[in-house]
């Protein structure tokens, strides 16, 4: 069965005017468009939008997605799914970021759920301030870039860069008119420790958020001035500097304008992928991307941000190992045809691209796929459960075991799992999120 589903675009304050409007074909309306959710997340369930096909008979008669799989969870998600706890695993998004989110990081399964219950014995309200576990599930998530350029902070960067940074910050300060070496001398101690990155972390977060009074101030205010010189933005850290200036200028004073030198600054081109496991420490600066998460509202978040920041158990969750840039490079599965595979089960991405009505992706491996080779033409996407499949630049035909749906661009259709197999066709992008095996 295949649903057309849509839904309001979500108007944080961060999102841009013209982006997601532009992604859909529709008028801009001047208001910031940051987050377009396609699935049953009760923050904002897509809605039913029209008949279903294939024979069109009737309407369902629920308003959204979650109530309609919380009526009938068999038809909805297929049995397997519906025997283990009867909700969509996943949530697909399309983001539009104008300016930077906040730094933040999602916990492991095993600490989803101790949070969540320690918080219920506690008696904490789900919409306290100060509630950090939402529900009970982990959040990995996985971005890929749609605009030229997508620019994040991802990971702790390896400690030689680190060391890099703050040499580049030393020189700035012994070129600068007035040199402070004694507050790069206070960072460079923490950095000395036997956990730098923790240490220096904990410290900015503790001491750099009560105003101007501490010494971690002292040190976030020297870093904002010497980022902005130009031997910091002539330097091999120009862009992680350049950074520093757009998030002083959105949170002044705030400690995460520091952490953010000790994280990779990732610039992403078109099609090009991030896969954020549990503890990766993160924030989106600047783009418009595809955005696949687990269906969780579980964020500990670390700065740049108004909102609640409980360090203690922020620390407990972040995952401090230096990292290279945790980007995920697409299986080519076929012809015009990728797959983004993280390592959950949650979920898998595909973007399968195809030109006029007739040409179709190419083959896609599984368990039940009766293909020859990745070169195959015309087979189809197995499913091994539920999937939404979101249109991008052209009108599109999706069709499945029982039938075929036309999904125009911007739109998105809701796919049950007895659609089995689907073969897209027509001229544009389909991004096809799904149940990972």
């Amino acid at each position: 069965m295949f649903v057309p589903i849509g839904n309001t675009p979500r108007d944080y304050a961060w999102g841009s005017t013209t982006a997601i409007a532009e992604f859909r074909g529709a008028p801009a309306t001047g208001a910031p468009e940051a987050e377009l959710w396609l699935g049953a997340h009760a923050g904002s369930p897509a809605r039913i939008t029209g008949r279903p096909a294939p024979d069109g008979a009737g309407s369902i008669a629920y308003g959204d997605l979650a109530e309609w799989i919380a009526a009938d969870p068999v038809a909805a998600l297929g049995p397997a799914l519906a025997a283990r706890g009867a909700r969509l695993p996943f949530l697909l998004k399309v983001l539009a970021a104008a300016e930077p989110l906040s730094l933040q990081a999602h916990p492991t399964p095993e600490q989803a759920r101790a949070g969540f219950a320690r918080e219920e014995a506690e008696g904490v309200e789900l919409t306290a301030f100060d509630r950090n576990y939402k529900d009970e599930f982990h959040k990995p998530e996985l971005i890929v870039a749609v605009s030229d350029t997508f620019d994040a902070l991802s990971g702790f960067r390896p400690l030689e860069e680190v060391a890099g940074v703050l040499r580049v910050l030393r020189e700035a300060d012994a070129a600068a008119a007035d040199p402070q070496p004694a507050a790069l001398d206070l960072l460079a101690g923490h950095l000395d420790s036997a956990q730098p990155l923790r240490d220096t972390v904990e410290w900015l977060l503790r001491d750099g958020r009560g105003g101007d009074t501490g010494e971690a101030s002292w040190v976030i205010e020297r870093v904002t001035a010497l980022a902005a010189s130009a031997v910091a933005l002539d330097s091999a850290y120009a862009l992680s500097f350049d950074t520093v200036g757009a998030l002083a200028a959105a949170y002044p004073g705030d400690p995460g304008i520091v952490i953010s030198l000790l994280l990779n600054r990732v610039r992403l081109v078109r099609g090009e992928s991030l896969s954020l496991a549990a503890g990766n420490i993160h924030a989106y600066l600047e783009g418009l991307g595809i955005e696949l998460m687990a269906a969780s509202d579980n964020v500990l978040r670390g700065g740049l941000t108004p909102k609640h920041i409980d360090v203690a158990e922020l620390l407990d969750v972040l995952d401090f190992t230096p990292i290279a840039p945790p980007v995920l490079a697409p299986e080519q599965v076929g012809r015009g045809v990728e797959v983004f595979r993280p390592d959950v089960p949650d979920f898998v991405l595909y973007r399968v691209e195809v030109g006029e009505v007739g040409e179709v992706g190419g083959a896609v491996e599984g368990p039940t796929a009766d293909v020859g080779g990745p070169d195959a033409a015309g087979a189809p996407i197995v499913l091994d459960g539920p999937a939404i499949v979101l249109a991008e630049g052209g009108d599109l035909v999706v069709t499945g075991a029982s039938g075929a749906a036309s999904v125009a661009r911007g739109d998105a259709l809701y796919v049950t799992p007895d659609e089995r197999r689907l073969i897209v066709a027509g001229a544009g992008i389909a991004w096809i999120a799904t149940t990972g095996r």
